[in-house]
Formats: structure tokens, C-alpha cells, sequence
């Protein structure tokens, strides 16, 4: 960076962006302010997206008087109209490490389902604090061509013009932008098969169900419960035109898979009476112990558990479960190893909490314990002040060792443990030893 200060990034009332300048950006964790290094930063990724956030007053660090300070009003305006902080969306395949750096003005609405990395401006272009987790290419919106994708639903649709669920596949990819579904169409990498209406659980951050009190849900749920042939139709079609292909149960427009566990059992063993090839996952929340037990005897080979910690309080607080407990969730990763199973935590990454000492070491523990496979360093879609209320934290309580040092720790601790962000192929999975 040539030791060039990372300006602050503000947005005027109209909604565009530009940098402060003379102040300069600081990150935030859980309410605390920190001010950034160079190797905080990388250059914004491609496909990232920037906003300002409502209701919010920008934090930053001001050379001159050597402090944290608050700025309300646009330097840029003759009529002394107020000026927002910026956040960053940041691309498939990275880790935010620090959170933008705001102060919420009083009844401020809570933030729409996105992640929120701290971006600034430095050496002519925009930098965010985050780490590349996963160097894979697919999510990445240069390799989906998308009229390519609009041909491919019309004609998928017509091969199977029974199949609800690749038709369903079809609004996904094309009025929700999902990156899987996109996939699909384009015989790429991991193929979406959403299954369950339902859940059992009442997450925070829910993509595709939320109380009209709340934010607005992304997307909405799958309406139906697909039939095995169509499940295994769908799957059976991707596998056979797929190189290194995935399918997975467990998506974003849908509840949880294991409510609808028999549905899958039949689908895989209709699967794998066809094929062995390809990897079939599970993406879960992993509430159901025997159902796992039965789905990896039917041939599922991967499963990915969601926790947004490491423990039981601070995961209730978040989930919400409904007849089950984090307990069920440790004997699923038990069973699914028992059963030879590559076991994934997709782990809901906070800044602030994630990397306090307390859950780090939670965390090292619980891999000790489960030995897990891999951790999908994933970033939470979710308010980042709203959050510790929910979790009913102080804000800035625990002392945090910062994202990038955990992630490093990590990887010495757990030398053979695989991290990323995405779902590996069956050529790619590795067992931790």
C-alpha cells in the first residue's frame, strides 16, 4: 500500500460513493474500532458490491487529532447534507475480517442479509479487509454466461417437462441469481436439489423465511416436496454431463433437508442404482442423527453441519432450534464419521465473535473432539450490531485475536483439516487425520 492512508469511503443522500479526503477507514469488530494495515487489505474482488447503509453514522480515525471520530455531514456538500457509511458485499471465496465501522443512530432499521466488510480507498481503487478462503472459480460471474444459462433452462425444461424441480431450478438461476442453480444450467460444478418447504429451526439471518417484522427474506422458499424420480432425475442428468460433479440437498430456498429425510434416502438409492459417480452432499443443520445414520448407508458421501459457534448457548441463541439441540448436531458428526463420511462445519464467520478468544478456543476443542474435515469459512448475512444483541453480548465485550491470526492458528493447530468456502468434488475431499 506505500504506506498510503485507507481514505474512509462515505455516501452522500443520492447514494453515491467517493472517498473522505482527508479521514481514514477503520474496521469494526462487535462495536470496537480498529484502525487497518496494510495486510488487513486486498483489492475489492471482482463481483463485489458496495452500499451504504441507512441510519448510520460513519466511524473513522482522524490524522489530525489522533482519534476515533464521527462524521455526519457530506465534505462535500455546500447544503451540509448528511453522508452515510459504505459496506462491501464481498464475492464467493473470501473471509470479511473486519466489519464497516458505523455508530447507529436511534430506532435504526435493521440491515438487509448481506455481509458487511469495511471498504476504503486507497492506490487509486477501492481495498476490503477479508482473505481469499477458497480460490475456486465457481461462483465467479465471468464463467457464467448467462444467455447461455437462459438457453439451457428452456431446453432442460423441455427434456423433462415433467420434472417441477428443475423447472424450479429455472427461477432460481434466472429471477434469484443463484450461483448453484446457474450451475446446473450450465452442467458446472455443484447442482442444487431443494427438497424441504420446512424447519425446524428459527435462524436470525434466514435467507428464505423471515417474520414481516423483520428484513425482508432473499428469496422464497420451494413451495413443493419433490418426488424421488424427480430428485434423481435431476441429479442423475447433472452427474452424467458434469465433470467432477456435486449435488447437493440443503439450499437457500428451502427449510431443512433432514425434515424430509425419507424423500432423500429414496432419491440417492435411485441415484446409486444408476451411478457411482459423483459426490452427493448434504448441506444441514445435522438435528437428526439416525436420519444421517440412514442417509450415508444409502450412499450420501459428504455432509456439511451449520453453526454459527461453537457453542451450545451462543448457537441456540442464533437458531432458535425446535426439537432438537446442539447435542443432536455433535452425535450427527459423530455418526456421519463413523460412517467414513467427509464431515464439513460451515462456520457463520463474525467479526468480533467468531474470533474472540472464547469461541477460538471452543472451536479448537471441538475439532479436537469430531475431527471434522473442513471448515467453510462462510461470512454471517447479517446485521453486525443486531447480532450481538441477539446473541446478547455486550458489544466490544471479549477480547478478539482478529479473523485473519484465527484462520492462520488454525491451519497450524490442524495441519491435515481442509478450509474453503465451497463444497469439494469427490477427487478433492481429504479426511482429517
Amino acid at each position: 500500500m506505500n504506506k498510503q492512508i485507507p481514505k474512509l469511503v462515505i455516501a452522500d443522500t443520492q447514494g453515491r460513493i467517493f472517498p473522505h479526503p482527508s479521514l481514514e477507514g477503520v474496521g469494526m469488530e462487535g462495536g470496537a474500532f480498529f484502525r487497518l494495515s496494510e495486510c488487513d487489505l486486498i483489492k475489492l474482488p471482482y463481483g463485489s458490491e458496495l452500499f451504504s447503509l441507512p441510519d448510520r453514522l460513519a466511524a473513522c480515525y482522524d490524522p489530525q487529532t489522533k482519534k476515533n471520530t464521527i462524521i455526519e455531514i457530506n465534505p462535500f456538500s455546500k447544503k451540509k447534507e448528511r453522508c452515510f457509511p459504505v459496506a462491501a458485499f464481498i464475492s464467493p471465496g473470501f473471509t470479511v475480517t473486519y466489519n464497516s465501522a458505523y455508530v447507529e443512530m436511534p430506532k435504526s432499521s435493521v440491515l438487509p442479509l448481506f455481509s458487511y466488510a469495511v471498504v476504503v480507498f486507497c492506490k487509486g481503487g477501492f481495498y476490503v479487509a477479508a482473505i481469499q478462503i477458497d480460490k475456486g472459480l465457481r461462483h465467479d460471474l465471468r464463467h457464467m454466461d448467462m444467455r447461455k444459462i437462459e438457453q439451457n433452462a428452456r431446453k432442460f425444461t423441455k427434456l423433462f417437462p415433467s420434472n417441477r424441480l428443475i423447472k424450479h431450478l429455472g427461477t432460481c438461476a434466472l429471477t434469484y441469481g443463484c450461483p448453484n442453480a446457474k450451475n446446473f444450467f450450465l452442467h458446472k460444478y455443484e447442482a442444487p436439489l431443494p427438497v424441504s418447504p420446512l424447519c425446524n429451526a428459527r435462524c436470525a439471518g434466514c435467507i428464505s423465511y423471515q417474520p414481516k417484522k423483520n428484513c425482508s427474506a432473499a428469496q422464497p422458499r420451494i413451495k413443493f416436496v419433490p418426488k424421488p424420480w424427480e430428485i434423481a432425475e435431476a441429479a442423475l442428468f447433472h452427474i452424467s454431463n458434469t465433470a467432477n460433479p456435486i449435488v447437493s440437498f440443503g439450499q437457500g430456498c428451502e427449510g431443512e433437508p433432514l425434515l424430509f429425510w425419507d424423500i432423500i434416502e429414496r432419491s440417492i438409492r435411485l441415484i446409486r442404482a444408476k451411478t457411482a459417480k459423483g459426490l452427493i452432499n448434504l448441506n444441514t443443520n445435522a438435528s437428526k442423527p439416525e436420519a444421517v445414520g440412514r442417509l450415508f448407508d444409502a450412499g450420501l458421501d459428504s455432509m456439511r453441519a451449520s453453526l454459527n459457534s461453537a457453542r451450545e448457548d451462543y448457537y441456540t441463541r442464533y437458531y432458535k432450534p425446535s426439537r432438537y439441540t446442539f447435542g443432536d448436531i455433535l452425535r450427527s458428526i459423530k455418526l456421519a464419521k463413523r460412517k467414513n463420511g467427509f464431515v464439513s462445519a460451515n462456520y457463520l464467520t463474525m467479526p468480533g465473535f467468531t474470533d474472540s478468544e472464547d469461541e477460538f478456543t471452543a472451536l479448537k476443542r471441538f475439532i479436537d473432539d469430531y475431527r471434522i474435515d473442513m471448515i467453510q469459512w462462510r461470512n454471517l448475512n447479517f446485521d453486525p450490531m443486531e447480532y450481538f444483541r441477539i446473541l446478547k453480548i455486550p458489544a466490544n465485550r471479549f477480547k478478539t485475536i482478529g479473523i485473519r491470526k484465527e484462520i492462520s492458528l488454525i491451519k497450524k493447530h490442524f495441519p491435515s483439516l481442509m478450509m474453503g468456502y465451497f463444497n469439494p468434488s469427490k477427487g478433492q475431499i481429504r479426511h482429517h487425520s
